[in-house]
């Protein structure tokens, strides 16, 4: 991707001036200066925790500052909720898609603009207009459960590009999003900053933003600790900037060869009842002990289908039992909490409301799936050895919280990532199957992360890893493979694959010549 190109000095469209926010026990945000001028695509980063949340809420009127300005256009203005910021001009599309999703996306878009703005039927040429002026197609007929990842992003965009949009706030865009994807997105919004929308981007994913971003804020510890231009940054400077670290934060890991197969799948194939899931089609893998496995996709091609099969939360008939062993047993029609007695510990996707209970405490969270070991005895909860292991994961993966009776909810994204997935490794488990294991995680969360992959692979445990981090991927697996319309392409080791025959599996192109990779590349 090109640099991008300075905008001119200007007069800033948005400009905060001392910014400050405090929840009980924590500063969130402490003095935080900003400015974005027309036409500037303005990155904000920093650790999970750092404050980044916070002042998106305060721009766009979800929550309100302590003290300090907020000035739009040369105008102090209070912003008191979502729907006068938008009357102002500034949208935001967050991490967290907030779509109804047996709705149309013509109905989801009328819901947000309200009555004055017309009834679905009325704004779907409207709709059509604006997709095709952004290069993001949509048909506005369509139910929002039928859309992949991507094309919902496209909803949440179009219908703040409806509303005569002028700031652009997009919180974690391309984390759920293909490389083509990204790319297509990026198009869009060097499209938008042209015509002189400003748009402020929250991402971790680094060379995005060095290709993309005119200018950067870093916030650390909830003040800003510097201003930069991504383009004239590396990454490990970027990253520096965020933690205030001077430990490398991207590590080439070594690969290794496994031991004895531990989870073996072999001629897997599940019919979906849902008409618009997707169905696994003769899936045969195995995971040793001692290795890494991953398997990259585009999001909707069995992922979830197969994580549902391995955690037991989806089971097979007896007929079909066989076709999933942990260790020679099988399992496929097995309990969740009889395959974790056999060893297998699970990190899903969506961490709040399946990896964790957004109301309960973190202590009670490390009991929901930890609870066979020892931390129950004659049905009564043992709870000095809950808080001692939530205390422990707490400690060990850095989890930044007041303490073990936080609400899972009020941490950070990246933070109960780390507690979610330290809880399961804590467990000492035989096969750990971890979907998108650092999704939009900081850098040194998610270098934390990959640090206790890597320990847990060297101390003998099988790990299948799903992701759509490619980057990851190569980064930590041993072996790779890709997942494509319920399909399992071959997996080969990660030191003899290129980027692009991974791009090829995700097509479904399982069958091209694989060259191994020259030793000198």
């Amino acid at each position: 991707m090109p640099n991008p190109v300075p905008i001119p000095d200007q007069t800033p469209r948005l400009r905060l001036r001392n910014i400050s926010k405090r929840y009980p026990g924590c500063l969130a945000n402490d003095a935080i200066d900003l400015s974005i001028a027309p036409g500037e695509i303005h990155a904000l980063l920093g650790e999970n925790g750092a404050g980044k949340s916070t002042l998106m809420k305060i721009i766009y009127g979800v929550t309100q500052a302590d003290s300090g300005d907020v000035i739009w256009q040369g105008q102090r203005v209070s912003l008191r909720n979502p729907a006068q910021a938008r009357s102002l001009g500034i949208g935001m599309v967050f991490q967290h898609f907030s779509l109804f999703e047996t709705l149309s996306v013509a109905q989801n878009i009328a819901l947000a603009m309200g009555t004055a703005a017309g009834t679905p039927k009325q704004l779907e040429p409207k709709i059509r207009e604006v997709s095709r002026r952004y290069g993001m197609a949509l048909e506005p007929e369509r139910l929002v459960h039928s859309l992949s990842i991507g094309e919902r992003q496209r909803v949440e965009i179009i219908r703040c590009l409806m509303q005569d949009i002028r700031l652009l706030i997009l919180d974690e865009p391309t984390s759920v999003l293909t490389p083509q994807e990204a790319d297509d997105l990026f198009i869009t919004l060097r499209r938008l900053a042209a015509e002189g929308c400003s748009i402020l981007f929250i991402s971790h994913k680094l060379g995005e933003v060095r290709a993309l971003c005119h200018s950067a804020t870093v916030l650390r510890g909830g003040r800003v600790a510097g201003h930069c231009v991504p383009a004239e940054c590396s990454d490990q400077q970027l990253a520096q900037l965020m933690v205030g670290k001077a430990a490398t934060l991207i590590t080439d890991y070594p690969k290794v060869a496994g031991g004895r197969v531990f989870l073996d799948i072999q001629g897997l194939s599940w019919l979906n009842p849902d008409p618009f899931g997707c169905s696994l089609k003769n899936i045969s893998l195995e995971v040793c002990s001692g290795e890494i496995v991953g398997v990259a996709g585009v999001a909707g091609n069995g992922q979830d289908e197969l994580l549902a099969l391995l955690s037991g939360e989806a089971r097979l008939n007896r007929n079909d039992a066989a076709t999933i062993n942990f260790a020679g047993l099988p399992v496929a029609c097995l309990h969740p909490d009889a395959r974790r007695r056999l060893g297998l510990a699970f990190v899903p996707a969506e961490r709040l409301g399946h990896g964790a209970v957004p109301q309960l405490s973190l202590a009670d969270n490390a009991l929901l799936t930890a609870f066979q070991q020892g931390l129950v005895s004659k049905g009564m909860i043992r709870r000095s050895k809950v808080e001692a292991l939530a205390e422990a994961i707490i400690h060990r993966f850095g989890v930044k919280t007041p303490d073990t009776r936080t609400p899972a909810k009020s941490l950070s994204g990246g933070n109960l990532q780390k507690f979610i997935l330290g809880r399961e490794i804590l467990q000492q488990p035989k096969l750990l199957v971890a979907a998108h294991p650092t999704w939009g995680v900081d850098v040194g969360a998610a270098a934390t992360i990959h640090r206790a992959l890597i320990a847990l692979r060297d101390a003998g445990a099988a790990i299948l890893v799903i992701s759509e981090d490619l980057d990851e991927l190569f980064q930590i697996a041993d072996r790779l493979g890709a997942l494509c319309g319920g399909r399992l392409s071959p997996l080969h080791a990660t030191v003899d694959t290129r980027l692009s025959d991974v791009g090829g599996w995700m097509a479904g192109q399982f069958n091209a010549p694989h060259s191994p990779v020259p030793a000198t590349a």
